[in-house]
């Protein structure tokens, strides 16, 4: 029972596998930012209370085990992750100021 966390009225464990992609399963982001984008998921799932327990950041695709508290839902939080990640990714690496609508990298 380590593994299960606690608001004021309730005791919760909510682990989900999230598995997704970038646009059109561009291989060139992981294998020049791998060690970077770990970090940065981190720092996006701590924003949304919850802890990456595991990842993997494939050619093409990234897997995560991710514990996210029950009061945020799971399309809400990785929603999050994959918008803020890739304003991240442009700015420090594409030299964009702002995220312009309707492109990408």
């Amino acid at each position: 029972m380590n593994d299960v966390a606690s608001q004021k009225h309730t005791r919760w464990e909510c682990k989900y596998h999230v598995v997704f992609i970038p646009k059109r399963r561009k291989k060139l982001i992981y294998v020049q930012l791998r060690k970077e984008l770990g970090a940065v998921f981190r720092e996006l799932v701590q924003h949304r209370e919850g802890t990456v327990e595991e990842g993997h950041l494939m050619g093409d695709h990234v897997h995560m085990l991710v514990s996210i508290p029950p009061k945020y839902s799971v399309s809400q939080v990785v929603g999050y992750i994959k918008g803020k990640s890739a304003i991240h990714i442009a700015r420090t690496h594409m030299g964009r100021r702002q995220n312009f609508v309707g492109q990408h990298f």
